[in-house]
């Protein structure tokens, strides 16, 4: 009866919203039946019940996953602000679920996890003007960008302390006499900003000048 009552406690979404914190917080390697049921103050029967055995409740969360990428929608005026509002959708995504992402990797489905912001990044690049290889290009490179940093800005979370700091070696004679370059050297790095600086470039490069802009307004930040 124990088990009757729990199952109508709970639902799938449930079992899966408390089965991917436990990924999130400790890793794929951290989730088993006996500690999600502990989790969630019910009997291990019932997440069979729920979701079936481990690799069942695996490739549920990889397709949440897959499905939650999905849901970036570009935003802006351009097609060159939307790129970069896509761009940063997915940079926040694959950092926010990193353990998730891993296991969508390890279970051979990447490209298709990628697909959705590809066919959106197609979609603007084509109302950009863009055609061809140019526009392959242009998608390809976007999401080698974003993926580049984000590894970047993992390695760096989990790199030891430097020795000398990143800024400490920054004066105005190493700067070649540009106490601004050295200030700005010396100070915090800010990886949002930073990446949002770096991907409007590269879409300007790719979609030509102007493109960030709107009646000549500015791209906002």
């Amino acid at each position: 009866m124990k088990g009757k009552e729990t199952r109508t406690r709970l639902s799938r979404k449930d079992v899966l919203d408390a089965a991917a914190e436990l990924v999130r917080r400790h890793g794929p390697r951290s989730l088993t039946m006996r500690g999600l049921a502990a989790e969630l103050g019910t009997a291990v029967t019932s997440i069979y019940w729920h979701v079936g055995n481990r690799e069942s409740l695996l490739d549920a969360l990889v397709e949440r996953t897959v499905a939650d990428l999905g849901e970036i929608r570009p935003v802006g005026r351009t097609p060159a602000q939307r790129v970069v509002s896509v761009a940063r959708a997915l940079r926040r995504q694959l950092l926010d679920h990193p353990h998730l992402v891993a296991m969508v990797h390890e279970r051979g489905l990447t490209e298709r996890m990628f697909l959705p912001a590809q066919r959106s990044l197609v979609h603007e690049v084509h109302e950009a003007g863009l055609r061809g290889a140019r526009a392959a290009d242009a998608v390809r490179s976007v999401q080698v960008h974003v993926v580049g940093h984000v590894l970047v800005e993992r390695n760096r979370e989990r790199a030891p302390v430097q020795r000398p700091a990143e800024e400490e070696p920054w004066t105005k004679d190493t700067a070649e006499q540009d106490g601004a370059l050295a200030r700005a050297l010396a100070g915090p790095l800010d990886p949002e900003a930073l990446f949002t600086v770096s991907v409007k470039a590269l879409v300007t490069g790719l979609l030509g000048p102007g493109a960030m802009t709107v009646g000549g307004g500015p791209y906002p930040h």
